[in-house]
Parts: C-alpha cells; structure tokens; sequence
C-alpha cells in the first residue's frame, strides 16, 4: 500500500538540514519530501544538487516568518510530518543582532506550529511536528556532568535563549493542543557543507591559505562533536521510533577541548598536503573571548542511545573525512566566498 505522507523539511538547503533532506529522500520513495529554505547566506542549493531530480523531491523558496506564505503552503500541500530545522545559528550573529534570531527561531517556529494546528487540529493521528534543538539551551557545565533531557534550561546567548523559547513553544502546543511532537538536542555538528564560519571549516581554510587561526579565549572551552551524517541518522531514528512527547538528546560521545580540536586539524591537515609536521600550528592566535562563551558542554545521549541508536564515525575518521571534503571542494569555498 502506498504511502501517504507528506513530509515538510525547513532549512533543507543549510549545512544540517541538507543531509537531512538527503537521508528522508532516500529512504521514504513513495513519500512527498519538501525542502522549504530562504537561501540567506547560510543556504545553499548546491548542498542537495544530487538529490535534485529526485521524484520524490520538490523545493520551495520561502520564508518561515511569512505567516501568509506559510499558511499557503500548508494549504498546497497537507504537510502530514513537519521537520523543523530552520534557524538562525550562530551565536557570534546572535550577539550582533539578537532580534534577527528571535524573529526566526521564535516567530517562525510558532508560524509552522500555528500552520500544523490549523490543518490538523482535529485529525492528529499520523501526524508529527518534529523540532530539531540544540544543547546550548541547557546554558554551561563545569568539568564534570552531563546535560540529561530533564536538565533545567539555562541560556547564555541570545541564540541559545532563542532556542530554548522555540523548545518552549513545541511543547506548550503539544499539551495545549494535543499537537504529537518531538524535539532532539543536539551537540556541534561538522562535516562536509557547513558555512565556512564555524570553527572547523574555518580552520581548515586558514591552514590551507596560511592565515592567522583565531581561537577564542586559551581555548580551553569543551564540545561534543557529531559527525553531521550520524546527526542525520539520528534525526531519520528518532523520527521512525521516538515517542511522542518525548525529547531526545543526540551527541558524538567525543569530548574535546577547542584547542585540541584546532591542533588535531592542524596535524591531519599538514599530512595530508606533505608540510612539515607542526607548521600550521605556528598561526594560530588566541584572540578576546566570546562574551556569554559558555565553559563545556557534554550531552548524555544513553536515552537515545537505549533505542538502539549510535554514532558511526570517529572523531579522527570524520575529521578526516571532512577534511578530504573541504580539500576536494575549494569551488564551493570561493562561490560561497563571492557572495559575501
């Protein structure tokens, strides 16, 4: 028997959301898998070029802070699952320009939650609105301890604190309007097609051009790393077997200071272009401290993980592996870098 959903993905042209619409597209063919994008600076459709023709695929341009456009859109299609990943999400962004990320991460996310409702009030049955989160919501921990799904959210940004509102508002319709959801957290995600401002990417470009490597602070600040595959995984796992209701954190189980991670960077990059072991060491620079930066964060995924879900990849083998992709991708660098 054919399948019936209809299965709406927003922010499917950005750096995680690209392998999302992948993985969906791939694994539901009798399903309908939209990619809903605004393609600001951080969306890109050569990200999903190879999925494209897809029959199964169709994208749309459009804004989720349009109320009119959204209400449409659910009009045209009946979406019967909404995966909901658009965002604004950088926190150095968040700090120029809070507003811009409480119209989109707040506004946006209660215009989709107000679309699902008014189609679906009555009929909830099949359906899911699914809200892709992050572990900064749970605010900062100090050398030891986890962030569980019951720890109390503390922001510390105004991206994080954006966030945490938009998790807020998913859960509030659920118990106010029996709207089935799921929400999952998640740790810092790397891998190929992320915006060359983030850490990883950004390393890898200042090694590759010689540049400065800036490192906030003494770079002692920790993060659980995600290969963005095993998120996307995770994501397609958490959507086929999670429980309604429930709230599932998603991390790499890899631990590491920024320092470490630049150094590790700095290493695999000089083997793989022939330098002399330690060169691309001697750029990097520590410049003033993220304000608000938050000290550690480490996600306890046993939750999830107790499914049947767990990471693939290594640290050192996606490293690698991203590392090849940035290498093998210089085009997608210099045509992001011309638009700027």
């Amino acid at each position: 028997m054919k399948s019936s959903k209809c299965i709406l993905i927003t922010g499917g042209a950005g750096f995680i959301g690209s392998h999302v619409v992948r993985k969906f597209v791939n694994a539901f063919p009798e399903d309908t898998i939209v990619n809903l994008d605004a393609l600001t600076y951080a969306g890109n459709l050569t990200n999903v070029e190879d999925i494209a023709a897809a029959a199964n695929y169709r994208f749309v341009q459009g804004d989720i802070r349009d109320e009119a456009f959204v209400e449409q859109l659910f009009e045209s299609y009946s979406f019967t699952h909404v995966i909901h990943l658009a965002a604004e999400s950088h926190v150095d962004r968040s700090i120029v320009d809070p507003l811009a990320f409480v119209t989109t991460n707040v506004l946006g996310t209660v215009i989709l939650l107000n679309a699902f409702r008014k189609r679906w009030e009555h009929n909830w049955e099949g359906k899911i609105f699914y809200h892709i989160s992050t572990d900064e919501v749970y605010g900062t921990l100090g050398m030891d301890g986890l962030f569980s799904e019951t720890t109390a959210y503390a922001p510390n940004s105004p991206y994080s604190a954006s966030k945490a509102s938009s998790d807020h508002f998913v859960r509030a319709y659920g118990e106010t309007y029996q709207m089935p959801y799921l929400i999952s957290n998640c740790s810092n995600n790397y891998g190929p097609n992320q915006y060359p401002e983030k850490l990883i990417p950004l390393t890898i470009q200042c090694i590759l051009q010689g540049r400065e490597i800036p490192v906030y602070g003494t770079g002692e600040n920790v993060r659980d790393w995600l290969y963005v595959e095993d998120h996307a995984a995770a994501i397609h796992f958490i959507f086929t077997r999670g429980k309604i209701g429930e709230t599932y954190n998603v991390g790499g189980f890899t631990e590491l200071k920024n320092i470490a991670l630049v150094h590790m960077l700095c290493q695999e990059v000089d083997l793989l272009l022939g330098r002399e072991a330690g060169s691309s060491q001697q750029l990097i620079r520590f410049v003033t401290d993220r304000k608000g930066h938050d000290l550690r964060y480490a996600i306890d995924a046993t939750k999830l993980q107790a499914l049947g879900w767990t990471p693939t990849q290594t640290i050192q083998d996606g490293i690698k592996k991203t590392i090849a992709w940035y290498l093998a991708n210089q085009d997608w660098i210099v045509a992001i870098e011309q638009q700027k």
